[in-house]
Parts: structure tokens; sequence; C-alpha cells
């Protein structure tokens, strides 16, 4: 068995070298196991050391020109050579007893993809409200976090990767499209929730609560805002 673990990235200097080493250290657990593992790091576009700081962490670097979350994942996985994919963001930190739960998944035979519950660092009275809120909706739907998805790498080719017609909500687009595939298959999809996935609440911070509310209210009465870069500054104005 061999896990791919996949990390975009566009200008993550200050959090990028961090991540890779927590996330090189959770990898223990699959190997452990047995397993081999590789970790690759799609560099988006960066203007900063982004590919500097991942080759220095050991990582097999791809690059993405076009700015877009989708495209830079998509890149990542074509690259991989793993029988399973693990997207993880480059302000996220994974822990070993998470990288156990997938493990058992995988093993279990049962599953086709997943992904986990987050928590955020920080006590930002936002994140205290939110988190539990997307919690309750993501293991209700099986919607993977963008931070945090696993995938049969087959079926992720399969069903043709993220949807690059989409700047954000492409993990939610993606789950449904893998909960289709696994009801054909027989499989399941599954949240973890026994280890959360520590990510960042800069978005939080660098982004007013009113910010926030407008681009949700606009992304609900209108998807096709989705499609448009613009719309989704908040994950390209480069504001880190």
């Amino acid at each position: 068995m061999k896990v791919s673990i996949v990390v975009p990235a566009f200008n993550e200097e200050r959090l990028l070298g961090q991540s890779l080493d927590q996330i090189k250290q959770a990898a223990k657990a699959f190997e452990q196991r047995g397993w081999e593992t590789e970790l690759i790091v799609c560099d988006n576009n960066s203007t900063d050391r982004t590919a500097e700081i991942a080759c220095g962490a050991g990582a097999t670097v791809v690059f993405e020109p076009i700015n877009q979350i989708a495209r830079a994942r998509n890149c990542g996985a074509a690259a991989a050579t793993g029988n399973w994919l693990i997207f993880v963001d480059a302000d996220s930190h994974p822990s070993a007893e998470l990288f156990s739960d997938v493990a058992g998944q995988i093993t279990s035979g049962k599953c086709l993809a997943g992904g986990a519950t987050v928590k955020m660092d920080g006590n930002h009275p936002a994140a205290a409200v939110m988190v539990p809120v997307w919690n309750s909706i993501s293991r209700f739907f099986k919607f993977p976090a963008g931070s945090f998805i696993f995938c049969d790498a087959a079926s992720f080719q399969k069903i043709g990767g993220f949807s690059t017609q989409l700047f954000a909500g492409e993990e939610l687009e993606l789950g449904k499209c893998l909960q289709k595939l696994a009801k054909e298959l027989k499989k399941k999809i599954v949240i973890l929730n026994r280890h959360p996935l520590l990510t960042s609440s800069r978005k939080l911070k660098l982004y007013s609560l009113g910010e926030h509310l407008r681009l949700l209210f606009r992304f609900a009465f209108n998807r096709e805002q989705l499609t448009n870069r613009e719309a989704c500054h908040l994950w390209y104005d480069g504001r880190r």
C-alpha cells in the first residue's frame, strides 16, 4: 500500500514548513504498518519561498501556473503514485491518530473516500460558533472539508478530480461525485471525528464577520459566483 499526501500551496512560506513537519510526523502512522508514503507540494504560482521551503522539507514539488485551488490539487494528484490520496491544506496539522484512523478505513475495504471534522487554532469567538455548525453539516451530509480529504486514487481519477470550473466549493462538488460513485460501488464515505484536524483560524482574523457573511449570502443565492475568481477573493487575494 502506498499513500500520497498532496498539499496545495500559494504563498505559504509563513506556515508551510511547520505544516509539512507535522504531516511527516503524522505519516509515521502509515509507515508503522509497512506502507509507503510520499509528500507532494503543488506550488500554485507562488511569489514567495513556498517552493524552496517544500524542497527543504523533502517534498516532491510540482508547479501549477494557474492560481486555482482545484487545479493545484489536481496537479499534485497527477504526480502522485499512491493507491490512496490525502489532500491536506498548507495551514493544517493532521495528527498521527487521524492518519491511523484513515489507515483503518482503508484496510476495512468498505471505504471509498472521506474527511474529518476540524478544529481551529486559537480562541477566535466566531470559530466557536462556525466550527460546530460546519462539523455537524459535514457529518450529516458526508461532505469532507477541503482542508482534509482522503480518497481512493483510482476513484479520484474516474470522476475527473476536482472541478476546474469552480474557484471555491470544489470540495463539495467532489464530495457529491464521490457519493454517487460510492453508491454504485456499494462503498461508503466517512467523516472521521475522533481526532479532528487542526487548521488555521487566520481567515477569521484577516477578514471581518461581515465579509464572511456577505460572501456566504452571495454564494447561497447565486452559485455561479463560485466560477468567478474575483468573487472568491477570500481564497485568492493573497492576504496571509
